[in-house]
């Protein structure tokens, strides 16, 4: 098991060093620690070669993943729980827990400002990742999904409830779906669709209605229209 620290900061090293001595005096953090590069440099791997860019190489490779929002710290303790389930697992199967912390002026943020909701009170949401290549074997994905849902439902004591809510662009379609047959009430889309937008699940469901009111864009995690005959106020 490997544990990584990335950060990212829009400035120079002259003005992040004081900053993170301040506030994580922990971490000793040296110039040498630094580098400084453009953004676009910022998203390309080791060595740095903006021109890869410019290719169309594509590597087909397969991910699941699932996401959780915390309001609290994990407890020190549990963190051997989640270390005991990526150890359990074979070799082939690799498993990644990403942290991605918040605050800031994410958190200045009112909840209904813009459709993203998940602002003032998380302290930072949770990847569960998992991914394989194209190669693998027929059962590679089974292996992946059933230690990811392990670590999921292990993880319920200690991340956001009622709802856990979830994050849209990790979409996962375990946290609810559209009726296959038939129509889907806003009420039942609310099962799901207020775990990504929280009250604003609502006012998407008007614009909705406005541009899409027979929902032609329908898929199993869309936004449904209001059917004055259907639903219910």
């Amino acid at each position: 098991m490997v544990s990584v620290f990335t950060g990212l900061f829009l400035g120079g090293v002259d003005r992040l060093l004081p900053l993170m001595q301040d506030s994580f005096p922990e971490l000793g953090l040296t110039r040498k620690d630094c580098r400084e590069m453009t953004f676009v440099e910022s998203i390309v791997e080791e060595p740095i070669n903006v021109d890869v860019l410019l290719g169309r190489d594509f590597h087909v490779r397969f991910m699941r993943g699932k996401a959780d929002y915390l309001t609290e710290p994990i407890p020190e303790e549990a963190f051997q729980g989640i270390y005991d389930i990526f150890f359990e697992q074979d070799q082939e199967t690799n498993g990644v827990l990403m942290f991605f912390p918040y605050g800031g002026k994410i958190s200045e943020i009112s909840e209904s400002e813009i459709l993203y909701p998940h602002r003032a009170g998380n302290i930072y949401t949770l990847l569960y990742y998992a991914g394989w290549d194209l190669e693998s074997t027929d059962d590679t994905y089974q292996r992946h999904d059933n230690m990811l849902k392990k670590l999921f439902n292990y993880m319920t004591p200690y991340v956001a409830k009622n709802p856990r809510t979830a994050y849209i662009n990790y979409r996962d379609l375990d946290v609810g779906t559209n009726n296959k047959v038939g129509h889907t009430s806003v009420q039942e889309a609310s099962v799901w669709g207020k775990k990504y937008f929280k009250n604003n699940f609502y006012r998407l469901v008007h614009v909705k209605t406005m541009v899409d009111p027979e929902n032609f864009f329908r898929n199993e995690q869309s936004i449904p229209p209001f059917n004055l005959v259907k639903d219910e106020l």
